[in-house]
């Protein structure tokens, strides 16, 4: 007998990089997205680790949410 294998179908495109952690950050944290980056906006200039470190020890951030929110932040300030 054949094995049926289901696919996965979405209408919504596969979320990758930073942003596949968003959905994560705004349950556990209870804020949006955007409340982070204006925080980081504003804590700026600064290196992305020390970024990512004052995230961590000011609002008990984890390494991996913090990570990514940095990375967004800098990233869209770059373009």
């Amino acid at each position: 007998m054949a094995t049926i294998t289901p696919t996965r179908t979405t209408t919504h495109p596969r979320i990758s990089g930073p942003a596949s952690y968003f959905p994560s950050i705004e349950r556990t944290y209870g804020e949006s997205i955007e409340h982070w980056i204006e925080l980081i906006h504003a804590h700026a200039p600064a290196a992305h680790m020390e970024l990512v470190a004052w995230l961590k020890v000011d609002y008990g951030i984890g390494h991996g949410h913090a990570n990514a929110l940095v990375a967004h932040a800098l990233g869209a300030r770059a373009r």
